[in-house]
């Protein structure tokens, strides 16, 4: 049996790149060379804490780039062998209410690689025909670098939130978490039009990072107020949109007291379990007419878009991908993740 170099997670915080078997070539699916891979935030939370949908020793990784090694035999489909591909790691039932409504994102049996089935950080992965079969895949435009290619799922997210959130022309929006999330959410929201964006954050250095993508203001909360800052910043009004992309439940509490009249939370940060209830002011809710909007993954029209994107620049794959690494440098990357010393790693087999 032939094999490969790939991360292995034992437990919580037990982590290394080991040698294990190479995956068979599913006979409906693909069976692809991985050439980057990136750590997502969700990645991270797997790391220190484990995941509910994954069993120890398992191999993470869905932020995926790869070329066709392999096609199985019953394999239909549009890819071919080195077709270099973007690969969206989520499947569809097709089966749901929301599925049969075309709204993907919100199918209620979704799987996902790198949780359902072993992930992309590895040299090689297996695609199952439930992910090629609804449209997340897509061919890497020419000229793309495979790390630019790698981020476009995370991108992918971002636009259903904003798509939820109706960002649009002239609006002030306020973003809670200046990480890689954060940074998208940026550079997202200035493409649809808005007028003034200001970062929050606790870390000096995950806002100075946030930077180059052009807010128009930072605020540290660990020394000001951030409902205090935005409501001098906005002469009182507040918001039109608030992105809360941080697992602080402080950030929904106060994204709400500095959300403007009729204006939209968006909770994109999902919480730790047993802080998951922040007490919210329902009554500012009520009588000033806000949304709360909850989001997290996406469809094959948000994946489609995201792509779009980044082959134009809108979204800067350049600067949000901090660091590259050699796949068998996982351990010392991941460690600097989760110190946050990181804004986003990708990762070379």
């Amino acid at each position: 049996m032939s094999s490969m170099r790939a991360v292995v997670v034992e437990r919580p915080m037990e982590f290394s790149v080991q040698t294990v078997a190479k995956p068979s070539v599913p006979a409906d699916g693909l069976l692809v060379k991985v050439e980057a891979c990136g750590l997502c935030g969700s990645d991270l939370r797997t790391l220190r804490s484990g995941h509910n949908n994954i069993t120890f020793p398992w191999t993470i990784g869905h932020e995926i780039c790869g070329v066709v090694e392999q096609k199985g035999n019953s394999c239909g489909g549009e890819w071919e062998i080195g077709d270099r591909l973007a690969i969206g790691p989520l499947a569809y039932c097709g089966l749901c209410d929301f599925c049969q409504a075309g709204q993907y994102e919100l199918c209620e049996s979704q799987r996902e690689l790198g949780q359902h089935w072993p992930g992309g950080l590895a040299e090689y992965i297996a695609i199952p025909a439930a992910c090629i079969r609804h449209g997340n895949i897509q061919r890497v435009p020419k000229g793309m670098k495979n790390t630019h290619a790698a981020v476009i799922e995370p991108i992918s997210s971002c636009v259903n939130g904003q798509e939820r959130a109706n960002v649009t022309l002239g609006d002030t929006v306020v973003i809670f978490g200046a990480g890689p999330i954060g940074c998208i959410h940026i550079a997202l929201a200035r493409s649809r039009g808005a007028f003034r964006i200001y970062v929050i954050d606790i870390d000096d250095h995950r806002l100075e990072m946030a930077v180059p993508f052009g807010p128009d203001g930072v605020i540290n909360a660990e020394r000001n107020d951030p409902v205090e800052a935005v409501m001098k910043l906005t002469d009182g009004r507040g918001a039109e949109v608030v992105i809360v992309a941080t697992p602080a439940p402080s950030a929904t509490i106060q994204g709400v007291e500095m959300a403007r009249r009729g204006g939209r939370i968006v909770q994109f940060g999902g919480m730790p379990h047993q802080q998951s209830t922040p007490p919210v002011d329902m009554n500012l809710i009520h009588y000033r007419s806000l949304s709360l909007l909850g989001t997290s993954t996406f469809s094959p029209k948000h994946n489609r878009i995201a792509m779009k994107l980044v082959a134009s620049g809108r979204i800067p794959a350049d600067k949000l991908i901090s660091h590259v690494f050699p796949l068998e440098e996982f351990v010392e990357g991941a460690n600097q993740a989760l110190q946050g010393k990181v804004l986003k790693g990708v990762y070379i087999p």
